[in-house]
């Protein structure tokens, strides 16, 4: 197995993405590639008291960058020597199993879909964030990629995140929900009203196993394990649960440094605390699939630290075994509309 690495993206790079790939290749025992700048990422091995390339990891030097605010239309053609647009070559020509990137969302994007190129009948590739609920994970697509949608993109969405959550979370019939803003079939703007349908049809078809309008209160407690929204309010619902993490997690701080009272109950219910924690610590997961492209990719989140580069690798190691993009092409003829 090999893994391709962008080192060059992301608000921590390239340190924290290059420590993350050395963590990486010694718990997990894969092959890296790490496009980067050669002489930084040296720089950073040996910083690190690496003197040698470690067996199984190789360099490959890129001489430009892919920062957050360049276009995600151009950048493929302005940016060829970029780090992202190299690892992309890699993987489209075979000479990698997998890429992880935290760099521009939108160029990742774009420039997936030009190089990797889409599955042949996927309308739209979107994003799958992992997100945590009472009873586990659950899948969100699109978590932003495609802000406007129609209903035959959130079936396809649907499809993907079912074989996703079936493959790489072990679920054996996932429950699909459309997000939205009740539970009736008639709820909604025209798009959730004739997605619903789709979904329904599908659903008694015994191809999906959809359980009707997901609102957004209920997603944490599980109604569903694949959520089905447009790129614009899965990302408002994605941002809007990271931002009560945050908010919770800071409450919990304040309140239990009040006094020396308050210090003794933590000390009691610690573990606790920790585990919430991590159930809410995006690290673990380390990124979200980009689905609908030929070849796994991996979009870590844009502040990742070198563990979350770790879990990014350990889930583009999941995506390449699994063969979840080969479930998605054998699929494809149910995940059209019939015009």
């Amino acid at each position: 197995m090999k893994i391709l690495i962008d080192a060059m993206g992301g608000d921590n790079a390239p340190g924290e993405i290059v420590k993350g790939a050395l963590m990486a290749h010694s718990e997990f025992g894969c092959d890296i590639v790490i496009v980067g700048s050669g002489e930084r990422i040296l720089q950073i091995l040996h910083e690190e008291g690496i003197s040698e390339i470690p067996k199984g990891m190789e360099i490959v030097n890129a001489s430009q960058v892919v920062e957050m605010d360049d276009s995600p239309a151009t950048v493929t053609r302005d940016k060829p020597d970029s780090s992202m647009i190299q690892a992309l070559n890699l993987l489209a020509k075979g000479e990698g199993d997998a890429i992880v990137s935290a760099g521009n969302t939108g160029a990742l994007l774009s420039a997936s879909t030009l190089i990797v190129k889409r599955i042949k009948g996927i309308r739209r590739a979107s994003l799958a964030p992992i997100i945590p609920t009472v009873k586990g994970n659950a899948l969100l697509i699109d978590g932003g990629a495609n802000v406007d949608c129609n209903p035959e993109y959130l079936l396809q969405f649907a499809y993907m995140g079912a074989f996703c959550a079936k493959r790489v979370l072990g679920m054996e019939s996932p429950r699909v929900g459309l997000l939205n803003i009740g539970g009736e079939s008639n709820k909604g703007d025209e798009l959730r009203v004739e997605t619903y349908k789709l979904l329904e049809h599908e659903s008694a078809g015994g191809r999906l196993n959809f359980v009707g309008n997901i609102e957004g209160r209920d997603v944490v407690f599980g109604a569903a394990d694949v959520i089905v929204a447009d790129g614009f309010s899965g990302n408002v619902f994605l941002k809007t649960l990271e931002g009560m993490g945050l908010f919770f997690a800071d409450h919990l701080k304040a309140m239990f440094s009040k006094n020396m009272m308050s210090k003794l109950a933590y000390l009691a219910i610690k573990p606790s605390v920790l585990d919430l924690k991590k159930i809410l610590d995006y690290n673990e997961t380390g990124g979200a699939p980009l689905l609908g492209v030929g070849r796994p990719v991996v979009k870590a989140h844009g502040s990742s630290k070198a563990y979350t580069i770790r879990s990014a690798v350990k889930q583009a190691i999941n995506l390449a075994e699994t063969r979840l993009v080969s479930e998605i092409i054998d699929n494809i003829d149910f995940m059209k509309v019939n015009e």
